[in-house]
């Protein structure tokens, strides 16, 4: 009896380390889910755009589009960790019409025609990158905003640490990649994730306007995480929850309540630097 019982603790031990050792090696593959064809340009969707080519500061060229907007504001678009900026076209449409930005819109290493394959600290690179860029066309720091979805939002709080601007939105974020992992891996040690993309830790060190967002129907990333990051940020935080939304339909389904979100923020927030 004793034997049986130690034979199953020994197969259920090895079974653990080899199914947590492969979960290791395919971590990035995990996280990231990049895809390279475009399957829609700005036209499809009757905007207008010009074509980005930015470089990183490691040499990796990234590809992307200014899509004008009737505005003086631009929003910077960080997309999430799967498809392309092909995939956002329809979203960003709705943020040229209802709100009126231009939208940048570009790929992150390893996406769409972007160079490179993606890792935290490439793509935090590669925000850096796409702000300078922007910035060097004579943008005020104050008619920046940053968008950060889901993984999106890592990259965008670390620009927000590093680069002046005037607003951050964030919508379905985590509080950290070992958090989440908790959630959906929660056999797997967070000190075993080397992918990290602490929110949490830096949020509080953030002081600009923030917004939160985030669908109570979420299972990808619970609404518990947003919350977490909204009680946690440093200055003038204001947080929407986004009735029957999931993840990744936000802007469908948050109809008027969530357009007049967006609008009182970006109200606030362009009076604050008036």
């Amino acid at each position: 009896m004793v034997g049986t019982a130690l034979s199953l603790l020994t197969f259920a031990v090895v079974a653990w380390l080899l199914l947590v050792g492969l979960l290791m090696l395919q971590e990035r593959r995990l996280i990231f889910f990049p895809t390279t064809v475009l399957t829609a340009l700005p036209a499809d969707f009757g905007l207008h755009a010009q074509e980005l080519s930015i470089t990183a500061a490691d040499g990796v060229r990234l590809h992307g589009w200014w899509i004008q907007g009737p505005g003086d504001r631009v929003l910077i678009w960080y997309h999430g960790n799967a498809g392309n900026i092909g995939h956002r076209l329809d979203n960003a449409r709705w943020f040229v019409d209802q709100l009126g930005f231009d939208v940048v819109l570009v790929d992150y290493r390893g996406y769409g025609r972007s160079e490179g394959a993606p890792d935290e600290e490439g793509v935090y690179l590669d925000g850096l990158a796409i702000y300078d860029a922007v910035a060097a066309r004579s943008v005020r720091a104050d008619d920046i905003v940053l968008f950060g979805r889901s993984l999106g939002g890592a990259v965008a709080i670390e620009v927000a640490l590093h680069r002046p601007v005037g607003a951050l939105a964030l919508e379905s974020p985590f509080r950290s990649v070992p958090a989440l992992a908790r959630e959906h891996y929660w056999f797997v040690p967070s000190f075993l994730v080397r992918t990290r993309m602490d929110n949490e830790s830096k949020i509080g060190s953030v002081d600009v306007p923030t917004l939160v967002l985030h669908g109570d129907r979420d299972r990808v990333v619970p609404v518990a995480h947003g919350r977490r990051l909204f009680e946690l940020a440093a200055r003038s935080a204001q947080f929407h929850l986004i009735e029957g939304a999931g993840h990744n339909d936000t802007y469908l389904v948050g109809g008027r309540p969530y357009r007049d979100a967006w609008t009182a923020f970006l109200r606030r927030t362009a009076s604050a630097v008036g």
